[in-house]
């Protein structure tokens, strides 16, 4: 059946409309015009320079409750608490709450959800404030809009369930990532280090000037006494006078 046009689905149409299509579903999240989706069991967060051994991080599983952090200018993946299904007359639109993004957590992966697709979302973040975000499983964080096609579409997503974070997607990103903090703070260190550096070398210069200027002053000294000793061991002058002429 072809449609007249296309519209976003209110609340009341999301509380009627949503609970086949986001499992576990509860009207309560119902946000105005959107519903709003929980952490789920799954994260990766991005080695910094603090990480030992970057090549070791991988997903990290979440019991419910359990917390973590993304540390100012690290990149992660968040995966929602919820299976997600979209109808093929539909697409939907994600995004982060607000209160959340005012913390500096942006979300940098697609902002849409094709017809036909169904399972957990991932969200790309990455926290451009400058301190870590504390995050937890459960925390509903995220939030969906329905809006409807003007026709149910044949071109959409088919397949199975996606569950949990693909591992193609951390292998794209493995590896310690330089974020603009940790730049700063190892610039500021081999500042110190280079200052300290430019400090030792001046007190050497300084105390082979100093020697330098001893041992001149000694070599001058030796060289003064060596003239006076020269001057008064030297035997004096002898002076001859001639006989006056005798007067006629």
């Amino acid at each position: 059946m072809t449609k007249t046009h296309a519209m976003f689905w209110s609340g009341e149409t999301l509380r009627e409309r949503l609970a086949p299509l986001i499992d576990p579903f509860a009207p309560e999240r119902v946000d105005c015009a959107a519903y709003t989706l929980a952490v789920g069991p799954e994260v990766y967060v991005s080695p910094s320079d603090q990480t030992a051994d970057p090549t070791t991080v991988t997903v990290r599983r979440l019991a419910p409750g359990d917390a973590f952090t993304i540390p100012p200018g690290q990149f992660a993946f968040l995966l929602t608490e919820e299976i997600v299904a979209v109808p093929a007359d539909a697409l939907a639109f994600i995004s982060i709450r607000a209160k959340t993004k005012f913390r500096g957590l942006v979300n940098v992966s697609g902002f849409h959800v094709d017809p036909g697709y169904r399972g957990q979302l991932t969200f790309a973040v990455f926290n451009a404030g400058p301190v870590p975000i504390h995050l937890k499983r459960g925390q509903p964080i995220f939030l969906i809009w329905y809006a409807s096609l003007d026709r149910e579409t044949v071109v959409k997503k088919d397949g199975a369930v996606r569950m949990g974070i693909d591992p193609n997607l951390i292998t794209g990103v493995a590896g310690e990532l330089q974020s603009f903090a940790s730049l700063a703070t190892r610039i500021k260190v081999t500042d110190k280090a280079l200052g300290d550096r430019i400090h030792a070398v001046e007190k050497e210069q300084t105390y082979y000037r100093v020697i330098g200027a001893v041992a001149l002053a000694h070599m001058i000294a030796l060289t003064v006494n060596w003239l006076k000793d020269g001057f008064a061991t030297r035997p004096a002058p002898q002076v001859t006078f001639a006989p006056e002429l005798a007067a006629p």
